[in-house]
């Protein structure tokens, strides 16, 4: 089978692209071709198929006057239509498995998609068909003011970057998007969690193209370490939302050392916090990847996301599994899913730092809970989160698409979800 991945970057730049590159992985391991459709980003892996893709959309460092066709391509690019007309031909896929493609290689793709008679399906990894902003955010907290796809909202909040300009950009593109029902030809569109699931069947999107498939972990490509534990460990962005300043707070007093790893806007506000509350037991490490990651992970106690927005299906909490680590998460978006509080980890009240204060004292001083806890979880991500799971789940949903005579097998809907 050829399945053309389609994503505005070819190269780790976040979660999507990690789902992106790990699927691409396990499909070729079973002898498929997986092409992948991108921007020209410098950054990006090496493609023998890059003569077709199309410059980098650089809003940061172009001009004013520049900005104004740059926003027009934002919305719909005509140019990104071309070349992934050129793209198809060249590669014959039978399906395009789209992953994030607003703001950069647009619909304009799905329009070619349906002109070819190829199949899409679009994986969600956050919530940009029902938020213009895709996070459901406004200035960090969660905001549904867009109910029932009312995009005008995100505008009228400059929701978008707190920019008039950046929020009417994406609230035009939403509602052309809406008006001329470019996602319509889409087929179906794989949600990571059930609560992802149910809040895009809440403000619209049908019911009968909204399918629940996990994402998940190499499992054996990461050694579990039960006794070890250093440090509390946090891996992310470094953002409001993240709820790294409740974090910061629930420490504040305790003494259990705390390890940051990440970057983004507000790193040197919570550096300041550190230093003008005087806690010496929290270290910035900055932005981690490949081994030092691995040892990060390998050597914390447990990992903590503290997140105070809609999370999707967080892959870090995957990645913690993996390496024997419980995990205290917030209580909101689909972080309790993945977490069984009292087996795999803790949940706690989002924004509460009392709460989550009385959860890191709980599992810092008993080895043997987060020992008990963290095989629990290794058990559970080599179960529910294999990347054979993964593979057979998308090969039943290739073939319904090039056999659309057989409807995917939705046994995977919880019989709780109202509906």
């Amino acid at each position: 089978m050829r399945i053309a991945m389609a994503n505005n970057y070819y190269y780790l730049k976040g979660g999507a692209e990690r789902v992106l590159f790990e699927e691409k992985k396990i499909l070729e391991a079973h002898g498929h071709q997986v092409p992948v459709f991108s921007q020209a980003h410098p950054q990006n892996e090496f493609s023998q198929y890059s003569d077709c893709y199309t410059p980098f959309k650089d809003w940061k460092n172009i001009s004013k006057i520049q900005k104004v066709p740059m926003a027009l391509n934002i919305i719909y690019d005509r140019r990104i239509a071309r070349s992934f007309n050129r793209f198809l031909e060249v590669t014959n896929c039978d399906i395009v498995h789209a992953h994030n493609i607003y703001g950069g290689l647009t619909t304009s793709i799905l329009d070619i998609a349906q002109k070819k008679g190829v199949p899409v399906v679009m994986t969600l990894h956050d919530y940009k068909l029902i938020c213009p902003s895709y996070l459901m955010l406004n200035r960090g907290s969660v905001c549904e003011g867009c109910r029932n796809r009312q995009f005008i909202y995100c505008l009228l909040k400059t929701c978008h970057k707190e920019s008039l300009t950046a929020s009417g950009v994406y609230c035009i593109e939403s509602y052309l998007n809406k008006w001329l029902h470019k996602y319509d030809t889409i087929r179906y569109f794989i949600c990571p969690s059930m609560f992802s699931l149910a809040k895009h069947l809440e403000h619209g999107i049908p019911r009968d193209k909204l399918l629940h498939i996990r994402n998940f972990v190499n499992f054996a490509k990461h050694e579990p370490q039960y006794e070890n534990g250093k440090y509390v460990l946090f891996v992310g962005r470094l953002s409001k939302e993240k709820g790294i300043l409740t974090l910061l707070t629930a420490v504040e007093h305790l003494s259990v050392p705390v390890r940051i790893v990440g970057d983004g806007p507000l790193k040197a506000e919570y550096e300041d916090f550190v230093v003008d509350h005087k806690i010496n037991h929290v270290i910035f490490e900055g932005y981690k990847s490949g081994e030092q990651l691995k040892q990060l992970y390998e050597n914390a106690a447990f990992l903590v996301i503290p997140s105070e927005c809609y999370e999707n299906a967080p892959m870090t909490i995957l990645e913690a599994y993996a390496y024997g680590k419980p995990v205290i998460g917030s209580r909101v978006g689909g972080i309790p899913e993945m977490i069984e509080p009292g087996r795999t980890g803790l949940l706690f009240t989002p924004g509460e730092a009392d709460d989550l204060a009385e959860c890191l004292r709980m599992l810092w001083w008993d080895r043997s809970l987060r020992s008990k806890m963290g095989r629990a979880a290794r058990e559970r991500v080599q179960k529910e989160f294999s990347s054979e799971a993964h593979y057979e789940q998308l090969m039943e949903l290739y073939s319904t698409l090039l056999n659309p005579g057989f409807p995917y097998n939705m046994r995977q809907m919880s019989s709780s979800l109202a509906i």
